[in-house]
């Protein structure tokens, strides 16, 4: 009997690590970095932000874009675990939001 439950539970976690490592990168955005990628990298891309509000602006977009894809792997759980997950994901975009005039000035030091 204990031999079944550890086997349900050692599936269980195998099938959520594979979802979890499914690209949740929205469409609109996946289309975007093909095109990009075909015409190799763009020169921004190696060049840093110069000032503290280049810095802010790049770390502001990330935290979006990582905001979008937390959104799109939402989309992809049960409808009863669906609004806790979308909550979370606006919490954690929040947090780091409210965190980026402390991390660029951590960064300039």
């Amino acid at each position: 009997m204990v031999h079944r439950i550890v086997t349900g539970v050692m599936l269980t976690c195998a099938m959520l690590a594979a979802h979890a490592q499914e690209d949740t990168t929205p469409p609109q955005n996946v289309q975007l970095q093909k095109q990009e990628i075909a015409r190799g990298e763009p020169a921004r891309w190696s060049q840093p932000d110069r000032s503290t509000v280049e810095q802010a602006r790049t770390l502001r977009k990330e935290i979006g874009a990582a905001l979008a894809e937390a959104k799109q792997a939402c989309k992809q759980v049960t409808a009863s675990e669906r609004a806790g997950c979308l909550k979370e994901a606006q919490e954690i975009y929040q947090t780091d939001m409210a965190r980026v005039p402390q991390q660029v000035a951590s960064s300039n030091r």
